[in-house]
């Protein structure tokens, strides 16, 4: 075990309060302080939970050299700019999924904190459980075969926040809940992938409300994902083979793992250890790693967190969904070209510039 460490909160909803009663209740990790955008937040929070410091600012949160990890759980469309912060001085992060809005904004954090020595990770918080261990142990015993097709489906009435209808909040099913369905899909069958096909229902605010994505993998296996916002669904994972069928109940914080066979009999069933909340894992993972000086945590490796983050990008792609920061980046990006352009055109070829 670790020694003692002291984590630092990054915003102050949902996800925050969870990861807040989560460390109260952890050994050898405290909850030392929590920053929000607005001082009155934080402060709120932190008499909320019992947290010793509540910051005037992130800034101000990342001169604290008290803190061995800064938990992100601001909206997605934050995360770059919250991470680079943190990793520009010098703080180790572990981040909300989905990790970045996009795969550039993923690549350019993980090269600074490369560059920085700074450890990083996605809180993809399933890839920690140790339920997932048990559950991809009964699919390669071989009990239903060799798996030819699994589905995975994860839906909730969110529809009326504003964090997933809001583009310029990086809003949409997809990366709140459909990087749930991609990541059980690559945590059963891998990365040899042929091709992804997709459709999706766009909510009038433009970003995406329901999809379903078909992943067809190189051996012939496939993987059909669904997802939205507009409703309940059963959260269900189903992994298919010639001699039955393994069924994981909540693919969003595993709850149990039933094996049937071909007579769609229960030959086989296990429930997920007593847990805190689920957090706790992601949590120890990121110290243990950090005590070990390592920059990453092997339950979600940051080639895997990249990885996913391309996926979603090529989806979006096919959707034609493009977030408004996205489109002035781009912008930004022709206009210095265009000037560029210009600049060369007004020196002649032959002419020598001194630096």
């Amino acid at each position: 075990m670790f020694k003692q460490k002291r984590i630092g909160i990054m915003g102050t909803g949902k996800m925050a309060g969870v990861m807040a009663n989560t460390v109260k209740k952890m050994k050898n990790v405290k909850c030392h302080g929590v920053a929000s955008r607005k001082e009155e937040k934080a402060q709120a929070f932190a008499n909320e939970f019992g947290i010793k410091v509540a910051y005037i600012s992130y800034e101000e949160m990342l001169l604290d050299d008290k803190l061995d990890l800064i938990y992100i759980a601001t909206p997605h469309s934050e995360h770059y700019a919250n991470m680079k912060l943190c990793i520009e001085n010098g703080k180790n992060v572990l981040c909300e999924k989905a990790f970045t809005a996009n795969a550039k904004q993923a690549e350019e954090i993980l090269a600074l904190a490369k560059e920085k020595g700074v450890f990083v990770a996605e809180a993809m918080w399933v890839r920690y459980m140790p339920m997932l261990t048990i559950i991809k142990g009964i699919l390669n015993s071989g009990i239903i075969g060799e798996p030819t097709m699994l589905t995975a489906n994860l839906g909730y009435l969110v529809s009326d926040k504003k964090r997933m209808t809001d583009p310029a909040l990086a809003g949409g099913a997809l990366l709140d809940l459909g990087v749930y369905t991609l990541n059980f899909a690559a945590m059963m069958f891998g990365k040899d992938i042929e091709r992804i096909d997709s459709s999706c229902v766009l909510a009038s605010s433009g970003v995406d409300a329901a999809e379903s994505i078909t992943i067809t993998y190189k051996d012939g296996r496939m993987a059909v994902l669904n997802c939205t916002m507009n409703g309940m669904s059963d959260r269900r994972g189903v992994i298919y083979g010639p001699k039955g069928f393994i069924t994981v109940e909540n693919i969003n914080n595993f709850d149990s793992v039933t094996v049937y066979d071909s007579n769609y009999k229960p030959v086989k069933a296990v429930k997920a250890p007593k847990q805190i909340t689920g957090y706790e894992y992601e949590v120890y993972a990121c110290m243990e790693a950090i005590e070990k000086g390592e920059k990453e945590c092997w339950e979600m490796p940051q080639e895997e967190t990249l990885r996913i983050m391309r996926q979603m990008d090529g989806l979006r792609a096919q959707w034609g969904i493009v977030y408004p920061f996205e489109q002035e980046a781009e912008m930004e990006k022709e206009n210095v070209e265009v000037l560029i352009g210009e600049v060369e055109e007004t020196v002649p070829e032959d002419t020598d510039v001194e630096a």
